[in-house]
């Protein structure tokens, strides 16, 4: 028992605990952090990361029993790492005691592992869920890296031994480590610097600036030599590593230093060296072999192998050789300084040293070696070993050279010894001392000649030859060395008589029409030499001229005969008389000549036919006229002889249209009519497809006959334009018509056609406009062109609405023809129009009403039934329902458009009954309101119809399941949200009213528990923990139920999708480290691709690569999606060859990296640059040229080119090959390369007689592939000149050295120059002149420089007519000059005393304009009066010249063919007579001076008077394009609106101009009526086809307004025409505007289109002048001084007349641009044209407009009376204070006024009384003083003014001059005018203080007003009378002057209006 009881107990107990247990609630976590279950902190390391001590984070936790919470840590790394301090009863701080090191190792299982994260677990417990339990929580701490290791270098060899010259190569790898992550644990390496014996060398300089390069490749340092090295240069390099992390933008950077020194090790690489070389070295020409000439000293260039050094000399040396151990060379042969081996005494050594070594390196030099000169040559001449044999012609004057015979014996002669042992004497031995040769002294080498040293002797019939000996002879005063040559001179016989005429001129007379080859003279002439120099050598010739190949001449006989080339020449027409001369000459026409006149006179013969002055004639007709508007006449002319038969012309008509209707007279060429025309009967022409359909044309042929044998004729055509006349009427097609229309025709609706045709030919006359002319009371109307009757606009033909009724109208209608005035025709007809009745009544529809219907009632239930009358007799109504404007709403009033509710019913067309068709839905609509139509369909018109609306209510039926508002739903949640966290919100609506909807959730209980569904709200919540690593997504089906009868649910799927979280790091995959790219990849070449994939999704998992760009220095990119990397800027090798890239792979980037959310990866990859050939090769700077002689040894070379190139120097592209690319077209230098970077420029070619400056463009080039770089580098080559060649004349030339000066020659002129070349260059090419001490030297003088020779003494004809000179030319060559010899031979000749002359002074020549067919004109020849010189052959030329009137350069003359050529083509309009004056001279090579007038007297001149004959060439062209006009509806019929005019440059017939109209004219005409065109008809206007004066063809009514739109056309008789505009406006009177312009109307017309077209462009608007009218004044008279312009404007837009308001707002918006116009064309008034009076009267019918006129006139009246008995009132009060305070000449402020504030018209003057009044030109002085703004308004002598100026009162210095405010309508006489004017001018003159005074025009006097102004000069004034200010002058002082300053006039005003 007890036993149960216990166990009774212990069961209680434990269901106490149970029971209690149960009712307490566990604590639980509140981890805010979104990664879920978890709590993840990231620390940073050490103590600048996170010092110990600081809270990390603040833990958080409930109980929802409120109980007080312990928080705990588990395990003992959590204790010893942190510390938790409480914070109330559900918070702690979690504190960190231990400093974190992520880089600290600890053991475990024998693995060492850095403490970079710590797992740890917390727990919280309320202490009443059992001993020892908690709730658990999980805390990841995650260390973050800082800098704060340092790199350390592993242990490797600090001393490197290296070979020099080894090829670039990876020399050591180095590696150092950093326990930092990231970018703190990579490290990179640098060279910091560098040590060495001497500093970096240029040429051993790489990228980075040292010969090594240190690169990072996967952690270590690659350290490579990048160049060879050279131990000659440096033996070792002390270098300094550099480690460094990459934290450079993290913060600080840890770095370290490593040392390693490179030695180099020795190699036999370098040459030798010279280092002892004599630059120069003389030797005598006569040393012994074996004498030592000189010694040279090479070392081995290795500093550390020094090898035997051997010399040697070129192969080439034949004279000299070289001790091979010891440098010394000597000779081994006797020297020859004239050996062509040695160049100018020079000779050029090569020097070989080479070292003793396997390899053989060597080096050369050049020495110079000059031999010095030994006199061991005699003088040569360069003869062959032959006899000199030379020739001459007898008779030569002195210092005439010989001729040489013979090719192989050259005149020279030379010795090649240097300085005196190569000069010597050259000297000549003839018999009788003949003969001279020169030069005399001679240095090395020179060309002699032999000349004539007295010509007295050479005389071929008594010497025909002599012998002589030439010796040469050394000029050394010891052992003189002497050569001798023998020289044979043979003398040649010359001819020396010219031949003889038998008669000094020759005279035939040939017909100009003689035939070629006829002979028509012969000539004769003989000759005194012998054979064929004399008589039987005579040839015969015909010198060149003009006519010279119109003849022949036989050369044997002398036989002239006509030529082949006398076609055209021989025209008596052109000319009467040919000269030819004809020249004999000997020696078979090659020896002496002499010429002779030949003179042919042509005999007139009928070659030309006649000429009509037209190409065609033309004339104008009218029809049925028997006589042209004038006399006509076809002239014709003849080139024949004047007054002969040949001449003589007939006329005759010799076919043609109706050709027997004209005569024409057989000598006059007049042309008559014989029977009138018919327009009709002629056949229609082009000119109807012109527009020209009025006129036809006749074509007649005319022939113009000579009289000569045989007779000649010229047809040319004659067209008679016959113009049509109006003469027949219109005739309609039928006698009458009729027709029926229905009463209901619409206006403008087309009734009938009626048809009118005019038999006239042409338009206007047979264009017929149709009018109605009675009986269509407003009902119809008729298209004026078309005949069309039509139901006019606005009226209708119902009889029911007509008054009275009317079924039937009569019209009458008229057809008229274009006719004008009288002329026009017309016929009428009558038509007969009946109105039918139709049937146009609409029914009436009953209301429909309302009806109500359940939604559920079967198809086909009648609704209701609708019935509809009409008043119509038979009609026949139809229903429907207009869907179209039908509807249908829901129960909440919105309108129905998803479905066509109204389609539910049917409405049947017959009874009007409505039944349901389709099943209802009130859920759909449940109010419709259908649109009922019924239409009467026997209506006649379509729409009579009636319409009413029907309105259904539809009542509702249970009949809807619920629908959720969406087909799905689909939301996401982050895992391990919140309980409670809303996820979604489920929808459903039921269709039905009354609804009521509860949800559910059907899926997998295990999803179930995680979330919790609201029946009522259908809110769904998290309820349990998310993971998404569980389940990604969660699948369930809602369920939404109503509460009808019966329940109605429907269903509906929900996805929820858990979102991830970024929990993983990036990794890379299968990254190559080493990538390779071409130095000339462009930027976006791809290098390679890196790969990397993180385990997250999404963004989370979404790798972006990021590139260091310190590591890539910006020339490298990755590609952020891809991994792709490429190239983004050029690559430069030579800048850097390798690249060490650091890749990052973050994920999240582009949204959590700002935000410290993104994890990241790093990747080093390095990158080769691949050598491209990409640097162009540098030459080596030079300056200054390369001096040689031209001797130089082409063996030698001239100097050596260097290049360098930066490209990889092991590759062809560091190769570099020269050449020569310029500067050597003869090939004379060469270059051949040295080694890769350095060449040698030699002479290709002996370089003697090559002396100058030469730049060679040297073009340096690698081996580069594909195109190599090259470069260009100028090298200048001096090449000087020796002194080898002497001056050689060129001018004048050998065959041509006598030269012709007249006796009278002035003392100090220039007869001749000469001029010598010399070959060399520079002084030795310099030349200078003297004349030699012989012969006739005394006469002349040289300049030493230009070689122009002077007279210097009066030459006489008669005491020396040939005059020989010796010309020396001598060079300035250094050391010796060399010279050449000319002699020269002057003839003086005989004074030529006459002048050629011209037979004539005027000749006169026809030219037709346009016509090419004379362009040669053939002037007359001169005669020369003067003796031929005996001792010449010929005469000299004549040659014409131009020199006058020729200005425009129409003409240019042949000098030596005497012709004159039209050059441009000639126009009459232009120029109708063209005169030019010709000189004839003598002197063919001088221009004369241009003359401004012909002298008659002077006889070398010939005036040349071309006529220029007109053709009608030009049309007829209008004066302007748009001529404007216009015309009130006042102006009467006929009258004249507007002209216009056409000019025609041509003259006579070709200027008779005829003018016309092109129908049809365009108008914008309008009426109250609208029947405008059929009251102006088809022609509103008519032109005088005469004048162009446009006339009223119509009677304008005063209700039309518009504008008419006309084009006129003008032609001439040749049928050239043009067009133009004309605009004319219809206007009412008060649309004018009246101008008052003060200037006479004669003299206005002349300038009012200048005034027009001002105002016009200043407006905008178009202005037409209506009227000038002398001004009328208000009391009706007359003033002739002013004119009154009627104009109106016109709206450029819209072309409309614009009203006289609008026109003077348009003014004043204008004036401040008006202002300078009116004031030029003195604009007085601008005002309406027409009185108000007349404007009231232009519409009397307007009632209410005449009351209101009326009562503003009444009003107007009261308003005058008023201000009239104010200004009445006023005038009292002025007069009594101006008599209180007058004087007799007004107040000093009255004398200070100035012009210039006045404008030009008084009427302007004074506000309101102008509308441009501008309130800125008002008179300050106006203002001030009232007295002088009425100056106008006196009575006769009432004014004060007049009575202050008629009393005697005291003079003051402003003397009388107030005279001028006298009015000018004031009764005083025109005699005390006078005496006011006289006084004022006495006044101006006694004033003392006025200059000069002068009154012109008569003193100025009152009553002759003219446009001329009047100037009175007044100091330093100038008065100036206007025609407004009537010439009073009125003195004023300027504003602010003193008494003494200079006065001056001004005009004062005369005329103002009081206001």
């Amino acid at each position: 028992m007890a036993a149960i009881v216990k166990i009774g107990v212990i069961l209680l107990t434990a269901a106490l605990m149970a029971a209690f247990v149960a009712a307490n609630q566990p604590p639980r976590f509140e981890v805010t952090d979104e990664s879920g279950g978890e709590i993840v902190l990231k620390l940073k390391e050490g103590a600048e990361g996170t010092p110990v001590g600081s809270v990390i984070y603040r833990i958080k936790a409930s109980d929802a029993d409120g109980d007080a919470l312990q928080f705990g840590l588990q395990g003992q790394v959590a204790n010893e790492l942190l510390r938790i301090q409480p914070v109330g009863n559900n918070e702690a701080d979690l504190q960190l005691i231990k400093e974190l090191d992520r880089e600290k190792q600890t053991n475990k299982h024998n693995f060492f592992l850095t403490e970079e994260e710590y797992s740890l677990v917390l727990t919280v417990t309320d202490g009443k869920i059992g001993a020892g339990q908690a709730i658990r929580q999980s805390l990841l701490i995650i260390v973050e890296d800082v800098n704060d290791n340092r790199p350390v270098f592993q242990p490797f060899a600090n001393t490197l031994m290296l070979r020099e010259n080894a090829p670039p190569a990876v020399i050591l790898t180095v590696e150092a480590t950093d326990r930092d992550q990231g970018v703190y644990g990579q490290v990179v390496y640098s060279l910091e610097g560098i040590e060495g014996e001497e500093g970096i060398d240029d040429e051993e300089t790489a990228a980075g600036g040292i010969p090594f390069a240190i690169t990072t490749v996967g952690g270590k340092g690659i350290l490579r030599c990048l160049v060879p090295l050279d131990y000659e240069r440096r033996s070792w390099y002390q270098l300094r590593i550099l480690a460094k992390d990459q934290a450079s933008d993290q913060g600080r950077i840890n770095t370290a230093t490593a040392g390693l020194l490179v030695r180099l090790i020795d190699e036999d690489d370098q040459g030798p060296e010279f280092i002892t070389v004599p630059s120069v070295t003389r030797v005598a020409e006569d040393a012994q072999p074996g004498t030592s000439v000189l010694r040279v000293k090479a070392i081995d260039g290795d500093r550390g192998v020094n090898q035997r050094i051997i010399y040697s000399l070129d192969a080439s040396s034949q004279y000299f050789a070289i001790d091979p151990k010891e440098g010394v060379v000597y000779l081994i042969q006797q020297l020859d300084r004239e050996d062509s081996n040695v160049v100018n005494g020079a000779m050029m050594l090569v020097i070989t040293a080479t070292e003793d070594s396997p390899l053989r390196p060597n080096v050369t030099t050049e020495v110079t070696i000059l031999v010095l000169d030994v006199n061991d040559q005699a003088p040569a001449f360069r003869n062959n070993g032959q006899d000199y044999v030379a020739e001459i012609d007898e008779n030569s004057p002195a210092n005439m050279p010989v001729t040489f015979v013979g090719s192989e014996s050259l005149p020279e002669v030379y010795d090649y010894d240097q300085g005196k042992n190569g000069t010597f004497y050259l000297s000549i031995q003839c018999v009788d001392d003949l003969f001279d040769i020169s030069p005399g002294v001679v240095v090395n080498e020179a060309v002699f000649s032999i000349r004539v040293k007295s010509h007295l002797a050479l005389d071929y019939e008594e010497l025909r030859s002599t012998n002589c000996t030439i010796t040469a002879k050394e000029a050394v005063a010891k052992q003189a060395k002497t050569t001798t040559v023998p020289l044979l001179i043979r003398i040649r016989d010359v001819n020396d008589h010219i031949p003889q005429f038998s008669r000094p001129s020759y005279q035939v007379q040939v017909p100009e029409n003689v035939g070629v080859g006829t002979v028509i003279g012969s000539v004769e002439a003989t000759d005194a030499d012998s054979g064929q120099l004399g008589s039987q050598g005579i040839r015969y010739s015909l010198l060149p001229g003009s006519i010279a190949d119109a003849l022949e001449i036989d050369p044997l006989s002398g036989a002239v005969s006509i030529g082949k080339g006398a076609s055209g020449l021989l025209d008596r027409e052109k000319v009467s008389q040919l000269i030819v001369m004809v020249e004999a000459r000997d020696s078979l026409g090659l020896g002496n000549r002499n010429t002779v006149q030949f003179t042919l006179e042509l005999v007139d013969v009928n070659d030309n036919a006649p000429v009509f002055i037209q190409s065609h004639f033309e004339i104008y007709i009218n029809e049925n006229e028997l006589n042209f508007p004038y006399g006509f006449r076809v002239e014709a002319f003849d080139r024949d002889l004047n007054d002969s038969d040949n001449s003589r012309i007939r006329y005759s008509i010799i076919g043609g249209d109706l050709q027997s209707n004209f005569t024409i007279h057989r000598t006059t060429g007049e042309l008559s009519v014989t029977h009138p025309l018919d327009f009709e009967l002629l056949a229609p022409s082009i000119l109807d497809a012109q527009g020209l359909g009025h006129v036809r044309p006749i074509n007649l042929t005319v022939r113009a006959s000579d009289m000569g044998t045989p007779p000649l004729h010229t047809d040319t055509r004659v067209v008679i334009f016959v113009h049509d006349v109006n003469d027949y009427s219109p005739i309609f097609a039928r006698p009458s018509y009729s027709v029926a229309v229905a009463e209901d025709a619409l206006p403008d609706s087309s009734i009938l056609q009626v048809q009118a045709m005019d038999m006239d030919g042409s338009a206007p006359n047979n264009v017929v406009a149709y009018r109605i002319q009675s009986g269509a009371r407003d009902k119809f109307v008729i298209d004026s062109t078309t005949g069309v009757v039509s139901v006019a606009l606005g009226a209708t033909l119902d009889p029911d609405q007509t008054h009275p009724r009317t079924v039937r109208y009569q019209l009458e209608i008229l057809a008229l023809d274009g006719g004008v005035g009288s002329r026009q025709l017309h016929a009428s007809v009558t038509v007969m129009i009946s109105v039918a009745d139709v049937n146009n009544k609409s029914p009436v529809l009953a209301e429909p009403g309302v009806v109500r219907v359940q939604e559920n009632v079967p198809v086909g239930v009648v609704l209701t039934q609708l019935v509809a009358t009409d008043p119509d007799e038979r009609p026949i109504i139809r229903y429907w329902i207009d869907h179209a404007v039908s509807e249908g709403r829901n129960e909440k009033g919105f309108l129905v458009r998803d479905e066509n509710v109204t389609s539910w019913f049917e409405m049947n067309t017959n009874d009007g009954r409505i039944r349901v068709v389709r099943q209802m839905d009130r859920e759909k609509a449940e109010t419709i309101r259908l649109a009922i139509r019924a239409e009467d369909v026997a209506a006649a018109t379509t729409g009579q119809t009636a319409s009413g609306t029907m309105t259904i209510i539809l009542e509702d039926v249970n009949d809807h399941d619920p629908i959720f508002v969406q087909p799905f739903y689909r939301r996401s949640v982050a895992e391990n949200s919140k309980r409670g966290a809303a996820i979604l919100t489920l929808s459903a609506d039921d269709a039905d009213l009354n609804r009521s909807i509860t949800y559910s959730l059907d899926g997998p209980s295990e999803i179930l528990e995680l979330v919790h569904l609201n029946s009522e709200t259908g809110e769904v919540v998290v309820s349990g923990k998310l993971d998404r690593e569980r389940f990604s997504w969660m699948n369930l089906t809602a369920k939404a139920s109503d509460s009808g009868t019966p329940r109605r649910s429907s269903f509906v799927p929900v996805f929820i999708q858990i979102l991830d979280e970024n929990d993983n790091n990036p990794q890379f995959v299968n990254v190559p480290s080493n990538f390779s790219v071409r130095e000339n990849s462009p930027p976006g070449t791809v290098i390679g691709t890196v790969e990397a994939f993180d385990l997250d999704i999404g963004d989370f998992g979404h790798v972006t690569y990021l590139m260091d760009r310190r590591s890539s220095k910006g020339r490298f990119s990755v590609d952020p999606e891809t991994g792709v990397i490429i190239v983004t800027e050029r690559l430069d090798r030579e800048e850097q060859q390798s690249y060490t890239l650091i890749l990052e792979a973050w994920d999240n980037y582009r949204v959590g990296y700002s935000a410290g959310e993104s994890r990241n990866a790093f990747q080093q990859v390095t990158v080769q640059v691949m050598d491209e050939n990409d640097e162009t090769p540098v030459f080596e700077t030079r300056s200054g040229c390369v001096s040689v002689t031209e001797f130089h040894d082409s063996r030698v070379p001239l100097t050596t080119i260097h290049a360098s190139d930066r490209d990889d120097p092991t590759t062809p592209n560091g190769h570099i090959v020269f050449s020569i690319q310029e500067g050597n077209s003869e090939g004379m230098f060469s270059v051949t390369n040295i080694d890769r970077s350095s060449a040698k420029l030699i002479a290709a070619q002996p370089l003697v007689g090559h002396h100058g400056n030469y730049t060679l463009k040297i073009r340096a080039q690698d081996r580069g592939l594909p195109v190599p770089n090259f470069a260009f580098q100028d090298v200048e080559i001096c090449v000087s000149d020796f002194n080898d060649h002497a001056p050689m004349f060129v001018r004048p030339e050998q065959n041509n050295t006598t030269f012709r000066v007249f006796e009278n020659t002035t003392v100090g002129s220039i007869i001749t120059s000469v001029l010598a070349v010399d070959q060399d260059a520079g002084l030795n090419s310099q030349v200078r002149y003297s004349i030699r001490p012989v012969g006739h030297w005394k006469w002349f003088e040289i300049d030493s420089v230009t070689g122009e020779i002077k007279l210097i003494q009066p030459l006489d004809r008669e005491k020396q007519k040939l005059l020989q000179i010796r010309i020396e030319a001598r060079d300035s060559g250094i050391p010796t000059w060399l010279s050449t010899d000319l002699d020269l031979t002057i003839y003086v000749r005989n004074i030529n005393d006459h002048q050629p002359q011209f037979p004539l002074d005027v000749f006169q020549v026809n030219i037709t304009e346009h016509d090419p067919s004379l362009e040669i004109i053939q002037l007359p020849e001169t005669v020369d009066l003067d003796e031929p010189d005996e001792l010449l052959s010929t005469r000299d030329p004549v040659c014409y010249f131009i020199v006058g009137g020729n200005q425009l350069g129409a003409f240019s003359i042949d000098p030596t063919q005497h012709t004159l050529r039209v050059e441009k083509t000639l126009d009459r309009e232009e120029l109708a007579v063209h005169v030019v004056v010709i000189k004839a001279s003598e002197n063919c090579k001088l221009n004369p001076e241009m003359i401004d007038s012909f002298d008659p007297a002077d006889d070398s001149l010939l005036k040349v008077i071309l006529n220029v004959k007109d053709i009608n060439d030009n049309p007829p062209t209008f004066d302007k394009k748009v001529f404007t006009g216009g015309l009130t509806t006042e102006a009467d019929f006929g009258s004249e609106i507007v002209r216009v005019t056409a000019t025609d440059p041509d003259v006579d017939i070709n200027a008779k101009l005829r003018y016309y109209i092109r129908n049809p004219v365009k108008s914008t005409l309008s009426t109250r009526t609208g029947q405008a065109e059929e009251q102006i008809g088809a022609n509103p206007f008519v032109i005088d086809r005469d004048t162009g004066i446009i006339s009223l063809n119509f009677d304008p009514q005063r209700d039309m307004k518009g504008y008419f739109d006309l084009e006129v056309y003008v032609n001439d008789s040749s049928g050239f025409d043009d067009t133009a505009r004309v605009l004319l406006y219809l206007l009412r009177q008060d649309q004018r505007v009246k101008f008052v312009l003060r200037q006479h109307p004669q003299f206005l017309r002349t300038r009012i289109d200048q005034f027009r077209e001002a105002l016009g462009n200043i407006t905008g608007s178009i202005v037409n002048v209506d009227e000038l009218k002398v001004h009328s004044n208000e009391d009706g008279q007359l003033d002739k001084t002013r004119t009154d312009a009627y104009l109106h404007f016109v709206n450029a837009k819209d072309n409309s007349v614009m009203e006289v308001d609008v026109v003077l707002r348009l003014i004043d918006a204008n004036i401040e641009s008006l202002d300078q116009l009116f004031k030029d064309y003195n604009v007085l008034d601008t005002s309406a044209a027409e009185p108000l009076g007349d404007a009231l009267t232009s519409a009397p019918q307007n009632f209410s407009l005449l009351w209101a006129s009326g009562t503003a006139v009444f009003l107007a009246m009261i308003l005058f009376l008023v201000l009239g008995l104010c200004v009445s009132q006023r005038f009292v009060l002025m007069r009594k204070l101006k008599a209180a305070s007058a004087t007799a000449f007004g107040s000093q402020s009255n004398v200070n006024r100035t012009s210039n504030q006045v404008p030009n018209t008084n009427q302007h003057t004074v506000e309101g009384s102008n509308p441009v009044w501008r309130r800125e030109l008002e008179p300050e002085w106006f203002k001030n003083d009232d007295i002088y703004s009425r100056s106008g308004e006196s009575d006769g002598l009432d004014s004060l003014d007049v009575n202050a100026i008629l009393g005697n009162a005291p003079s003051t210095s402003r003397n009388s001059s107030d005279a001028n405010t006298a009015s000018l309508k004031s009764t005083t006489t025109e005699a005390f005018n006078r005496s006011i004017i006289q006084g004022n001018a006495n006044s101006i003159r006694s004033n003392k203080s006025i200059g000069n005074v002068t009154l012109s025009e008569k003193e100025c006097e009152v009553g002759e007003v003219k446009e001329e102004d009047c100037e009175v000069t007044v100091g330093k004034g100038l008065y100036q009378r206007n025609v407004y200010h009537f010439g009073y002058p009125v003195f004023q002082h300027d504003k602010g002057s003193t008494s003494s300053s200079t006065t001056f006039l001004s005009p004062r005003k005369l005329e103002t209006t009081e206001l």
